[in-house]
């Protein structure tokens, strides 16, 4: 009887202990992140002053185009760590958003350089079809566990 209770209370213990490390280690990479935009958005307006001084303009707009491009992926990406760390759930529709961006990203990039092949934009618009197919669905699941623990709430009052 007291292994038992001794194994469950180092079980909890590490438990606590496991979360609590996660959160810790979450958090410095949400700071890192934040850091980055912070430096990829100065970095952004610095290379602004490039386009008035250089001749040509398509070079540097894809610069920064990309640097746009992917300050929005980081962006997500954040915003999907905060909401793990604030609720201490992971929520997929934002990794899935984050994805899509992602993808976006390399496909206006490849085009802007025009290095898309035929089998690429194909296989990248079927990943973006199902990923969008994905992302309704898990719209709808939350929109519906919002609807059921509204209902439960307001059986309970």
């Amino acid at each position: 009887m007291k292994d038992k209770s001794l194994l469950e209370k180092i079980g909890s213990q590490s438990k606590i202990l496991y979360e609590k490390i996660l959160m810790v280690v979450s958090t410095i990479i949400l700071l890192f992140i934040t850091a980055t935009i912070i430096i990829g958005t100065a970095r952004l307006f610095y290379r602004l002053g490039d386009l008035f001084r250089l001749d040509g303009i398509t070079g540097d707009y894809l610069y920064i185009f990309t640097d746009v491009l992917t300050l929005f992926i980081l962006i997500e990406l954040s915003k999907s760590l905060y909401e793990y760390i604030t609720i201490k759930k992971l929520r997929i529709a934002l990794v899935i958003d984050a994805a899509i961006v992602f993808i976006l990203r390399d496909i206006m990039i490849a085009l802007f350089k025009h290095q898309l092949s035929n089998e690429t934009a194909y296989a990248l618009s079927a990943l973006i079809l199902v990923l969008g197919i994905l992302r309704i669905g898990f719209s709808f699941m939350e929109l519906q566990a919002k609807r059921v623990s509204s209902s439960l709430k307001a059986k309970h009052d």
